[in-house]
């Protein structure tokens, strides 16, 4: 049997050159240039996330992985849910049921025997990690938890609250120990120091409130000229607590002396809300991220950007990887960047996201670092030196 194929082309040949006539047009059709595609655009998003979880069913808002499990992660998000799940092992998750809204704030105690689920509704939950029971639920906050901090040295949990109020439980018993009021909005950022006998809460009221644990007083009030002028977004405390580093709605960043209660120098360069603070564990260094598309690191000792690290989109989330000299961060634009401070460069690029990042987290062992999105997963990269 001859190919048909063939015999068109012999056909072709015959005739030699073939012209059309205006009257063989049967119709022209009108193609918008935003319909074709670019040259440079890629048809398939890279993904290099090594695992993802997808047991969320709407936005996530938070991921912590375990102080002492190398593969253990802890998610929250908008579905009223959160979840522990393991890396590297799909088939494996434990939810975290009876929150009756969004799951906003996780937290490992630093033993990592106990895992503290914050929500919207105000009700925290605290996991037994062994058991997987629910071991108590602290109540009190009459507004949505902020954020939830654990004692660094027992399991005692701090929490910041809508309610413009700070609340302290024993974790053991859900025994409710203390309230720390005095703040005139919600409670946004706070943390123990690190010898755990100071606590540092900044508010959506301008102020940063320096207490005493076991009093339940306010020690001092920094605030006014020359402070934040809008609300505090973060903060963080250096290892030897006698700094706070708070951030704030105005692009501000200021170090304030713990023990005096006193101001002592601003780092200005943010030009936008600053959204993140980290602190190098290995160096008297901060990192910050804001949504002026910068990540800015800090010498401390001498109050100096050493470096500016540009972005295509805001900052929301930052984390140290261990003790090294890197810094991840998490992007309005979806995407997960490893930047190394001593040069400024950024030295991988991690897809995957295709909406906001919301947070991040280092796994035990350094070696995977997990991200969480308002796209719904979790992702779960790996770092290599």
């Amino acid at each position: 049997m001859s190919n048909p194929a063939r015999a068109l082309h012999e056909e072709e040949d015959d005739q030699g050159e073939v012209f059309l006539d205006e009257a063989d047009i049967v119709g022209e059709i009108t193609i918008d240039d935003e319909d074709l595609p670019d040259a440079d655009d890629e048809v398939d998003e890279l993904d290099d996330s090594i695992h993802i979880f997808t047991g969320h069913s709407d936005e996530l808002y938070a991921v912590i992985c375990s102080p002492t499990d190398p593969t253990l992660v802890a998610t929250g998000g908008k579905d009223d849910k959160g979840f522990l799940w393991k890396i590297g092992q799909g088939d494996w998750a434990f939810e975290l049921q009876g929150h009756k809204d969004s799951v906003s704030s996780l937290a490992f105690s630093t033993d990592g025997q106990l895992l503290a689920s914050g929500s919207l509704d105000g009700i925290i939950q605290i996991w037994d990690i062994a058991s997987g029971n629910l071991k108590s639920t602290l109540e009190g906050p009459g507004g949505g938890i902020e954020w939830i901090k654990w004692h660094p040295r027992g399991h005692v949990v701090l929490a910041g609250s809508e309610d413009s109020a700070v609340w302290m439980w024993n974790a053991d018993n859900g025994s409710y120990l203390n309230l720390f009021s005095g703040h005139g909005g919600r409670v946004t950022c706070g943390d123990f120091t690190p010898d755990g006998k100071t606590i540092c809460t900044g508010s959506a009221d301008t102020t940063l409130r320096i207490w005493n644990p076991k009093s339940g007083e306010s020690i001092h009030v920094v605030q006014g000229h020359p402070y934040h002028t809008t609300g505090l977004t973060c903060l963080t405390i250096t290892s030897d607590s006698s700094l706070a580093v708070t951030g704030s709605e105005d692009g501000s960043v200021y170090i304030v002396n713990i023990t005096t209660g006193k101001v002592v120098s601003s780092l200005v360069s943010h030009l936008d809300s600053v959204e993140c603070i980290g602190l190098a564990p290995s160096s008297p260094w901060a990192a910050t991220g804001g949504m002026d598309k910068k990540l800015i690191i800090w010498d401390l000792q001498h109050s100096l950007s050493r470096c500016t690290c540009e972005h295509e989109d805001g900052v929301t989330c930052l984390t140290w990887l261990g003790t090294s000299r890197y810094v991840a961060t998490g992007c309005m634009d979806g995407k997960v960047r490893l930047w190394d401070s001593l040069s400024g460069d950024c030295v991988k690029t991690l897809n995957g996201h295709n909406e906001p990042i919301q947070s991040l987290s280092v796994s035990a062992n350094q070696e995977f670092l997990v991200s969480v999105s308002t796209d719904g997963t979790a992702r779960v990269f790996e770092l290599h030196e």
